[in-house]
């Protein structure tokens, strides 16, 4: 099948993942995901995490830029301009989180429907779909799809959305903000999802590196292994608390 089908399931993604600030709405398609899978497609279960994390990630961000805005009280439009780039930057990447769940979204449901066509491997290459149709066939045949071919999926998935959304997105961000304090704490974020035990968690020397996004990517999806995968799933829910926050974050960022 052509571009059609395929942009077919790129609108359903679209609708499905929401708007940039509807965040919880995609960790539940990526549960969804993760469970039409028969559970082998881990990607989207560690992409659920990757979302609660950024939630919370946001909130923070929105409440630190703030406090730090304050050294400016005397400078009010000074002020105004640097919680405005903050708030594009924190868009920015919501809308890669977006634009990440509808592509999982419509190259996993692509590939269920139609296989390996020759459209779909000049898209993500032969590789990412042959693992990908092995995924479906195990699944359609309820046969055993090993650690081994889960990490081989899950790191051609973070490899492609890295190299085809998201490196670029990233690199126009940090470009774009024009606040140097900022950006150097957002080029160093502390990542703990959920599932990770309080000696385990990743700090990132430089955000913007793909390669340190996919070294740390591949990390998070080995500890899910380490820590067994029914209790990641069961630990992808978001809070009350957070799903409040999500809304307050916006009042601080003016």
């Amino acid at each position: 099948m052509t571009f059609e089908a395929y942009a077919y399931f790129r609108t359903q993604g679209k609708l499905l993942a929401g708007a940039p600030g509807d965040l919880h709405q995609r960790v539940r398609l990526y549960q969804d995901l993760y469970q039409d899978s028969g559970k082998r497609n881990v990607f989207p279960l560690i992409a659920a995490h990757g979302t609660l994390w950024a939630s919370g990630f946001f909130r923070k961000g929105a409440l630190g830029g703030w406090l730090l805005s304050l050294a400016y009280l005397l400078e009010p439009s000074t002020r105004r301009a640097k919680l405005r780039s903050l708030a594009a930057f924190a868009d920015t990447f919501r809308d890669i989180n977006r634009r990440v769940c509808a592509e999982a979204y419509a190259l996993y449901h692509y590939t269920k429907r139609y296989g390996g066509t020759p459209f779909i491997r000049r898209v993500i290459g032969n590789d990412f779909a042959d693992i990908l149709c092995e995924c479906h066939l195990a699944n359609q045949f309820d046969v055993a799809f090993t650690q081994a071919q889960r990490e081989k999926l899950f790191t051609a998935f973070i490899a492609w959305e890295q190299e085809t959304i998201v490196a670029r997105a990233v690199t126009e961000a940090f470009h774009a903000l024009d606040w140097p304090a900022v950006a150097s704490l957002a080029l160093r974020p502390r990542v703990n999802f959920a599932y990770f035990k309080h000696a385990f968690h990743m700090q990132f020397e430089n955000f913007a590196s793909q390669d340190e996004r996919i070294r740390q990517g591949l990390r998070a999806y080995r500890w899910a292994e380490e820590v067994e995968l029914e209790r990641v799933e069961a630990l992808a829910r978001p809070t009350l608390f957070a799903a409040l926050g999500q809304r307050f974050q916006y009042a601080l960022c003016w």
